[in-house]
């Protein structure tokens, strides 16, 4: 396979990738919702339960950007992916309030995959196609919109601890 033709099955695995990551990411926003019912959360655990993956990802991102840069994207961005496979299936099984806090701060971790990809992917296109690369990979961001159709989906037809357990596979 040309460089050329590695190149864009980079770019279009790695979308894919940050696509899945940010669906992960944004999930407590859709299951959030049932859990509150069920564990009768007031409206500041609600929002620490919604904010507590986001504020991992964010803090992640730096250092998830120096190991990119030392251990290549390839590798951070599947060690990434896997260390979140766990704590993504094991919400379906939580049933105290700290279990999700927990479990939420791992899954955040996902939210950093953003400075993993964007370097990785960069690096295989000339300066003249890294605007385009960078475009079609930041559009792995729809991930946020594409877990408000599929986990209210498998919300309603499964149970929200469906969602986890799909997202995990």
């Amino acid at each position: 396979m040309s460089r050329k033709g590695q190149g864009l099955a980079v770019l279009i695995v790695s979308t894919l990738a940050f696509t899945v990551c940010f669906m992960v990411w944004m999930m407590f926003g859709v299951i959030g919702i049932p859990i509150r019912k069920l564990l009768s959360l007031n409206a500041t655990e609600f929002g620490l339960l919604v904010a507590t993956p986001v504020l991992t990802g964010s803090l992640i991102r730096v250092p998830l950007g120096m190991w990119t840069d030392k251990y290549g994207g390839r590798i951070v961005l599947f060690s990434l992916m896997m260390c979140c496979v766990i704590p993504i299936y094991l919400i379906s099984y939580a049933t105290e309030y700290w279990h999700f806090l927990v479990l939420g701060l791992f899954v955040g971790l996902a939210g950093g995959s953003f400075s993993v990809g964007t370097p990785y992917v960069a690096r295989w296109f000339s300066r003249e196609r890294q605007g385009f690369a960078m475009g079609v990979y930041g559009a792995g961001n729809s991930g946020a919109a594409v877990n408000k159709f599929v986990a209210p989906a498998l919300l309603v037809a499964f149970g929200w601890a469906m969602v986890p357990q799909v997202y995990a596979g």
